[in-house]
């Protein structure tokens, strides 16, 4: 049996604006689908991913800005930053965390910068879209 991740359902509180800070950031737009004023579907996929996120009105209980700790992988966490800043997304700047492979979600532990050897999943940058989802860019040279 295979389990595919497909999709990330994301709660935001203005449709149109999570949809103009999406395409700001890259992501391709699959689908806006709206039945009524209560119900809208917007359907996105970052460039290269085969995880897309939906969000919309009347997807999700979910309060807005309350998702946390999800991660795009790069090839290049400084490249990735200067290309987010070109396109008006600001974010936290690298970092890499001392305590191993993964990061706290705390500043505890943290060095601002790359990880000095460049290693897979040891650097990191951070951004959140207009309700405060938090996304996590992680360098993976190898699968980025």
């Amino acid at each position: 049996m295979q389990l595919k991740l497909a999709v990330l359902v994301l709660p935001v509180s203005d449709v149109d604006r999570a949809k103009s800070f999406y395409e700001a950031v890259g992501f391709r737009l699959d689908a806006d689908h709206a039945i009524d004023v209560s119900y809208r579907v917007v359907h996105m996929t970052p460039p290269g991913s085969a995880c897309s996120i939906l969000f919309g009105t009347g997807v999700t209980t979910a309060a807005p800005g309350s998702v946390r700790g999800l991660h795009l992988v790069v090839s290049d966490i400084e490249r990735a930053c200067r290309e987010l800043a070109a396109r008006g997304v600001v974010t936290g700047g690298i970092f890499h965390d001392t305590s191993g492979v993964f990061h706290r979600s705390t500043d505890e532990k943290r060095v601002e910068g790359p990880d000095p050897q460049r290693r897979d999943y040891h650097s990191y940058a951070e951004f959140s879209d207009p309700d405060g989802n938090e996304w996590v860019l992680q360098e993976v040279p190898a699968r980025g």
